[in-house]
């Protein structure tokens, strides 16, 4: 069975290139997880990527199963991305290595739509205490394992204020993301104030 990280970080630095930071972090009874982070530029200026290396070492296991399949079942690594040098995003390292092994501490399966609360700001003063799992392939392709392995997925996580998760919750994840595309919304603004909700 082939080792998933190093084919993970592989697609990672392909499609973004080579991340200019890395940190582990470690938790009782889990995987180490590791943060890395790339610098980017588009029109509108810096973007800043991190990306978990280390949650789909192994698959995630339905909460409900007696046991857990060591190689079939979904795979997946967490990626966020905001506007540089606006906030100390930097510090978003700990919650998003929490969310990335929270399928093993937990026994959660993180897919598309769902949303993932840490509980604290994302980083120092920021608005958002939870995420938005948004559908993967955008960003970074799938990549794809041998059989009977699935594929990894790189999921996008959208940051939510308070009041943006409470109005997910009864509309949706569509209706959400409707509103925020409606809304001409940049949701890589680390500062971002709420849609309007009413």
């Amino acid at each position: 069975m082939a080792d998933v990280l190093p084919l993970v970080e592989a697609r990672l630095r392909t499609t973004l290139g080579e991340p200019d930071a890395r940190a582990a972090v470690t938790f009782l009874g889990t995987d180490r997880v590791e943060v890395l982070r790339f610098q980017d530029r588009d029109r509108d200026g810096e973007i800043v990527r991190y990306a978990t290396l280390g949650m789909s070492a192994q698959p995630m296991a339905d909460p409900t199963a007696v046991l857990a399949d060591p190689v079939k079942g979904p795979r997946a690594e967490l990626v966020i991305s905001v506007r540089a040098g606006l906030a100390d995003t930097d510090k978003v390292l700990r919650p998003l290595a929490i969310l990335a092994a929270s399928p093993q501490v937990e026994g959660l399966i993180v897919a598309p739509g769902a949303s993932l609360d840490v509980g604290e700001p994302l980083w120092p003063g920021a608005p958002f205490t939870s995420v938005l799992v948004a559908e993967p392939g955008g960003l970074v392709e799938d990549l794809e394992l041998d059989e009977p392995m699935d594929p990894v997925h790189f999921l996008p996580l959208l940051p939510m204020t308070p009041n943006e998760a409470a109005w997910k919750r009864v509309h949706g994840a569509q209706a959400l993301q409707e509103r925020w595309l409606t809304n001409g919304t940049d949701l890589r603004d680390p500062g971002r104030k709420s849609v309007p909700l009413d």
